[in-house]
This record gives C-alpha cells, sequence and structure tokens, in this order.
C-alpha cells in the first residue's frame, strides 16, 4: 500500500490514477503538486487529492511514490524540482508517452538514470483533458508499460506494477525503444492523421456542409483530434524518429490505395481492404 502518492501535474491521466488508488482503498494520501494554487485547490474541492501545494520540497518530502504527469516538454524542468526533494526510498515514474527521450532527460538532471525511477505509459485516455474529466475507472482492464532501464532497481519496478494493478490495469514490460516504436504506430500515427483530416477539411470552403454530412465513421476516426494540441505537439517531437518511420511506411502504402485507385485496379483494392479487416477482427480491443 501507497502511503503518500505525490503527483505533479494532476490531470486527466494523473486524476484517474488517484480516483482509481483511492477507490481501491490502495492509497493513504495523495498530493497534489503544480503550478497553480486555485487548480490545486479545485481538485482538492472535488477530491481527486487530499492536498495540493505549489510548494514541491513540501510536497514531495513524505512520499513514497512520486508520479510524473506533464507534458514532454516539462520533464526537464519537473526532473530538477524533484533531485533532492524526495526519500531515498521514494519510487519515481511517470506517464509519458515516449520513452527514451523522458530517459534521456532523467540522465540529464540527475546525472543518471536513478535506480528508483520505472517510466511508465498507461495506455489509456481520452480527448478531453484536465482534473475536472478525470475517472476510476479510466486504466480498468487497460495495458500500462513499463520500460526499466537495466540499472532499474527491481522492487521499484514490482511497486510501480503493484499500483497500475491496484487502478484495474494489465501491466507489460518492455524496453523504452521497441515502446517508443510500437506507439509511434498505433497511437502517435493515428493522432495526427486525425489532426490532419480535420484541419484538412476545416479549410474548404463549404466544412459546415462537410461536417453536417458526416456519418459515425468520420465522427469515430477523428474523434482524438479533439485532444489537447500542445500535448501531441510535444509527443511528435520528443519521438521524432520513430514517427518519421510509421509516416514514410504509412505513405506508400496509401500511395499503392491512390495507383489502385487510379488504375481501377479492383483486384489490388479487394486485397488490401480484405487484408486489413482480417487483421482488425483478430483482435479485441475491449
Amino acid at each position: 500500500m501507497i502511503k503518500q502518492l505525490s503527483i505533479i501535474g494532476v490531470g486527466l491521466i494523473g486524476g484517474s490514477l488517484a480516483l482509481a488508488l483511492r477507490q481501491a482503498g490502495y492509497c493513504r494520501r495523495i498530493i497534489g503538486i503544480g503550478r497553480s494554487a486555485e487548480r490545486l485547490q479545485a481538485a482538492c474541492k472535488a477530491r481527486v487529492i487530499d492536498e495540493g501545494t505549489t510548494d514541491y520540497a513540501a510536497g514531495l518530502a513524505d512520499a513514497d511514490m512520486v508520479l510524473v504527469a506533464v507534458p514532454l516538454n516539462s520533464y526537464v524542468e519537473s526532473f530538477r524540482q524533484i533531485k533532492g526533494k524526495v526519500r531515498s526510498d521514494a519510487v519515481i515514474t511517470d506517464v509519458g508517452s515516449a520513452k527514451a527521450c523522458v530517459i534521456e532527460d532523467a540522465a540529464r538532471v540527475f546525472g543518471k538514470v536513478p535506480q528508483n525511477f520505472v517510466p511508465g505509459h498507461p495506455i489509456a485516455g481520452t480527448e478531453k483533458s484536465g482534473f475536472e474529466a478525470a475517472f476510476a475507472e479510466l486504466y480498468r482492464k487497460r495495458r500500462v508499460v513499463l520500460t526499466p532501464t537495466a540499472t532499474t532497481s527491481s522492487r521499484a519496478v514490482d511497486a510501480v506494477a503493484a499500483m497500475w494493478q491496484a487502478a484495474g490495469a494489465q501491466v507489460e514490460i518492455t524496453d523504452a525503444a521497441h515502446h517508443d516504436r510500437v506507439l509511434a504506430s498505433t497511437s502517435h500515427l493515428p493522432h495526427i492523421l486525425a489532426f490532419g483530416l480535420v484541419g484538412s477539411l476545416a479549410r474548404e470552403s463549404d466544412v459546415e456542409e462537410i461536417f453536417r454530412f458526416a456519418a459515425g465513421g468520420f465522427r469515430d476516426f477523428t474523434r482524438i483530434a479533439a485532444s489537447d494540441p500542445a500535448v501531441w505537439r510535444d509527443i511528435c517531437l520528443r519521438n521524432k524518429e520513430a514517427l518519421l518511420q510509421a509516416l514514410r511506411h504509412y505513405r506508400e502504402d496509401l500511395d499503392a490505395l491512390e495507383q489502385a485507385i487510379v488504375t481501377g485496379d479492383a483486384a489490388s483494392l479487394m486485397e488490401i481492404f480484405t487484408r486489413a479487416k482480417t487483421a482488425r477482427d483478430k483482435f479485441s480491443f475491449n
């Protein structure tokens, strides 16, 4: 059981974890740390956290678990605030959507990656943001990927895994590079495609008519384009190489589709669509 969880950045992700752990009775005290005293006070009033503070030293002093839940471009500053302010036995983890860059940031700030730091990424979320959107069931039956380094303490890994399992998640462990390649294709690429499509249509002169006649497929595919633009800007830039590789591969397949349509190649279109349907039908996303 966690005695005190200190969350740096109380938004959808950190807030949902706080609610899940409170519901499970797995955490005695939850402290929120951030820059806005007003927002932290509101999170307290909503019973997402027990206490909020803008003072990192005060918020971290008694923590046995620290969760970094800030945008990727804020990690260096968060690590600087953590350095020298946590107990030697405290476990530090995070929720960043890219992992290699987070590990690099930790090494840069701390001199080397701390043994008690467990990089993590819950593969869950919505297009909404802020603690107001948090709910306890967000992680139920969802995957959380941990990417410990060669020097990460097994005790720390076990503690973080147990925390996520208490929130209802399924924990998997892999290396950071593999995580970044897979998530570039399955999460980062779909988001930028959704942003790109909606942005392209929004420039059309008859945009109102286009969106008025949009059906369920358009709604489902583009829902994630309502996500926080700043968050996804940072993800694109910080997982750049893996995302560019996924984009190049997708562009090749898109060119093949275009060519089949141009030439009226019904057989190729049928093959592409059948292969995609077969692959999609194999997997359950429940």
